[in-house]
């Protein structure tokens, strides 16, 4: 940075207060101009006619210098300085666990939109990528650990908390729906309870689950609520999702033999209450979403609802010029001496 970058908008003084000593440049000059230097006569008559000269129109030159050495010094004393004009803002991140059903129930088509079919759980995983990452109308995670849980017949912790949000994506989109039949089911209470675990060491102030499935709890070890309860009794908040329609939906099979595929209803049921219950104990929130807009839209109120007040630190570093006023107040000083003392020179009184 040079002193041509300094502006009357940038530059500021760490001690503005003594900005007054610049005053002292006035009494300073006037005195230098009653200096006794000068040559009596009785009369100018004495004296030949003569026009005057350079020396004689810059006579004030010294002393006109010696009060703008004045003036930088008293700028130098001031502090004179610009501050680095980028402002850090920190934000204390959310630790938010992603837990979401990868049963077989999660292949019917009734979260299809205008580009095509997509099975809930393709649905479900553009949204992801869009409420970590950011897009589609959401501004994304870009301050908060995140990490993903999936479950079927059995829960897994598909990735540990992170702020790797872009491997997590590449994760999430390569979740796969079970087709093994001893690995369908849906371990609501296990999935939920492993999320919980996960949270368990984050020194994060805030801790969420975004728990979101399809189905009934129907496999695992841990009861549904018995995770609500851990996850209350730790502070945990769960925001619980029931994805897809109720009853009948639509899904895509393969005939045997043929390899082709058709379209075929498949009953599907939500526990709501269930759900419903998670969130109440833990202070969170339950939704439905019932096709692809709603469940963007649930995921865009989620995401407005855990959003953490930001701290504004401003870590300013400082470029000091008080070197240069002096070095500018010592150059116009000896140039005034140099000049005083050789050119404009002044004979005693």
């Amino acid at each position: 940075m040079t002193m041509d970058s300094l502006t009357a908008t940038s530059l500021e003084f760490s001690s503005p207060e003594l900005l007054w000593m610049t005053l002292l440049a006035v009494p300073i000059f006037l005195l230098g101009r009653r200096t006794p230097g000068r040559l009596r006569f009785s009369s100018l008559s004495l004296l030949p006619a003569t026009a005057a000269t350079w020396r004689v129109r810059l006579v004030l030159l010294p002393d006109i210098l010696i009060a703008l050495a004045t003036a930088a010094i008293g700028v130098a004393l001031a502090g004179p300085r610009i501050g680095d004009q980028d402002t850090r803002t920190k934000r204390e991140g959310i630790a938010i666990m992603m837990v979401i059903d990868t049963s077989g129930s999660m292949q019917a088509l009734d979260l299809s939109d205008d580009d095509g079919e997509r099975t809930r759980l393709d649905a479900v995983k553009d949204v992801f990528d869009s409420f970590v990452r950011g897009g589609d109308g959401l501004d994304g995670r870009e301050d908060d650990a995140v990490g993903l849980v999936s479950f079927a017949g059995f829960a897994d912790t598909a990735c540990p908390l992170t702020l790797d949000h872009d491997n997590l994506s590449v994760i999430a989109k390569g979740l796969e729906i079970v087709t093994a039949r001893a690995e369908d089911g849906t371990a609501i209470g296990d999935g939920l309870g492993l999320a919980v675990e996960r949270l368990r060491d984050s020194k994060a102030k805030s801790k969420i689950v975004i728990l979101l499935t399809d189905g009934v709890n129907n496999a695992g070890e841990e009861s549904p609520l018995a995770a609500a309860q851990l996850a209350a009794t730790l502070g945990v908040k769960v925001y619980a999702i029931g994805a897809g329609s109720d009853g009948l939906a639509p899904v895509r099979v393969q005939v045997p033999f043929t390899g082709q595929t058709v379209l075929r209803p498949m009953r599907v049921e939500i526990d709501e209450q269930t759900l419903q219950k998670i969130a109440a104990a833990t202070g969170g929130e339950y939704f439905r979403a019932t096709d692809a807009e709603a469940l963007r839209r649930v995921y865009a109120q989620i995401d407005r609802l855990e959003r953490v007040e930001l701290k504004e630190r401003r870590f300013r570093r400082y470029h000091e010029y008080f070197r240069h006023f002096l070095g500018l107040a010592m150059l116009l000083g000896t140039m005034a001496f140099v000049l005083r003392f050789t050119v404009w020179r002044r004979l005693p009184g």
